[in-house]
């Protein structure tokens, strides 16, 4: 099971949920151990800049919407790394919030 399979199936039932993902590929949006909220998203309402959680290339990310063409999703980092194109049902949920957790 991967990372963030609690969530995605959570984001399925229409839950909004909360992960810790670690790294530092997002770092100055998401830092490595915050806390994000993901709720479930209609895919017509994103846009370039919108955190989400999706999966590229069989890899599951919390990574950036970088463009939008004709229904279809550029995923990137926040560090100039370029994942993929997706459809929009790669797109399981969008970041709703970020909080650094008291340390």
């Amino acid at each position: 099971m991967g990372w963030a399979q609690f969530a995605i199936e959570a984001l399925g039932r229409g839950e909004t949920v909360k992960l810790r993902p670690r790294g530092h590929s997002m770092r100055g949006k998401v830092n490595d151990g915050d806390i994000v909220t993901i709720a479930p998203c209609d895919p017509n309402t994103l846009r370039v800049g919108d955190i989400v959680l999706v999966r590229v290339h069989g890899t599951v990310y919390l990574h950036l919407i970088k463009a939008v063409n004709q229904g279809r999703f550029l995923i990137g980092n926040n560090r100039g790394g370029i994942n993929g194109w997706v459809g929009a049902n790669s797109i399981y949920g969008i970041a709703i919030n970020v909080e650094s957790p008291s340390r």
